[in-house]
C-alpha cells in the first residue's frame, strides 16, 4: 500500500483518550474548513451489507451476528471479541487492513488544493507501527489531553455512568502519561471551548 503524497502536504494524526474531546478538536477543525478523515466512520463504512470485508466476518464468526436487517449486529460481535483474544485477532486482520487502505485512499483524494489533512484516529498511538507498516505515515501526531479527573466528569455526564464504571473504561486504554511520551503534539483540554480554539489557531498558524 503506497501513500502517494506531495512534500508540502502535512498528514497529521489526532488521537485521545476516552472523554478527552478529540470531537471536539476535529469538529473544529473542520468548522475552520479542514479536511478531517475519520476512522471510526470508515470501520463502519467496510463492513457495510455485501462489502468484502462484511462477507469474511459472517464466514468467520456465523450468521448469528446479524440483525433481520441483515445488518452487523456490533453489540453481538463485540461480546464474541471481547472474550476471545483469538477471535479479537481475526476480526482485526479482516478489518483493519481494509480501513488503512480506505484511509490512505481519502488522504491521497484530498491531496490536491490541501496543505494539511488530518486523520482521526482513537487507537493512533496504540497501533502506530501497524498503521506505519501497512503505509500510512504520520508527520505530527496531536494528542487531545484532558487529565483524569476531567475525563471522568465528562464521562460520567456523557454517558450516564457510575464513578466505578466510568474509571473502569478509562483504565481499559492506554495510560495518558503513556501516551504523552509519544505524541508530537499536545492539545490541554482541560479548561474551556475559548482557550482549546486559541490553541488549535496558533497551531495552525504554522502552516
Amino acid at each position: 500500500m503506497k501513500q502517494n503524497k506531495a512534500n508540502h502536504i502535512k498528514i497529521i494524526g489526532i488521537t485521545g483518550g476516552i472523554a478527552t474531546g478529540k470531537s471536539t478538536v476535529t469538529n473544529l477543525l473542520k468548522e475552520l474548513g479542514y479536511i478531517v478523515i475519520d476512522a471510526d466512520k470508515i470501520a463502519r463504512e467496510v463492513v457495510e451489507v455485501g462489502k468484502i470485508a462484511y462477507l469474511d466476518i459472517i464466514k468467520e464468526f456465523g450468521k448469528g451476528i446479524l440483525q433481520e436487517n441483515k445488518q452487523i449486529d456490533r453489540k453481538k460481535l463485540g461480546e464474541i471479541i471481547f472474550k476471545d483474544v483469538e477471535k479479537r485477532r481475526k476480526l482485526n486482520q479482516i478489518i483493519h487492513p481494509r480501513i488503512i487502505q480506505e484511509m490512505i485512499n481519502k488522504t491521497n483524494q484530498y491531496s490536491d488544493g490541501n496543505k494539511v489533512i488530518f486523520l482521526d484516529i482513537p487507537l493512533l498511538i496504540e497501533e502506530k507501527n501497524i498503521l506505519e507498516k501497512q503505509g500510512l505515515k504520520f508527520d505530527e501526531i496531536w494528542l487531545v489531553y484532558a487529565d483524569e479527573e476531567n475525563q471522568l466528569s465528562r464521562l460520567i455526564e456523557r454517558d450516564k455512568l457510575d464513578m466505578e464504571n466510568a474509571l473502569d473504561r478509562i483504565r481499559a486504554q492506554m495510560p495518558m502519561t503513556e501516551k504523552l511520551k509519544i505524541a508530537d503534539i499536545i492539545i490541554d483540554n482541560n479548561r474551556g471551548i475559548s482557550e482549546l480554539k486559541d490553541q488549535i489557531i496558533k497551531l495552525l498558524n504554522r502552516y
